[in-house]
């Protein structure tokens, strides 16, 4: 499966079909990172992720928090 990640086109490595997001941070190398997650354009929150599918050509964008003021 391909989506765009962050701006740029990115490989699900071992995905077919549809992937849970939860699977597809994991599958992209963020794990447990915290980070703030939107698909599509929609922000999707901690809550969600696990019934949130990502489909082929969605669009995901992974931000971390940062420190500053």
């Amino acid at each position: 499966m391909k989506i765009v990640l962050n701006g740029a086109w990115r490989e699900l490595p071992g995905s077919a079909g549809l992937v849970d997001l939860p699977t597809a941070l994991r599958l992209l190398g963020f794990g447990g990172a915290v980070v703030a997650t939107a698909l599509n354009g929609e922000f999707v929150p901690v809550s969600a992720r696990a019934h949130t599918a990502l489909r082929d050509g969605d669009r995901l964008e992974v931000l971390a928090p940062m420190q500053g003021g």
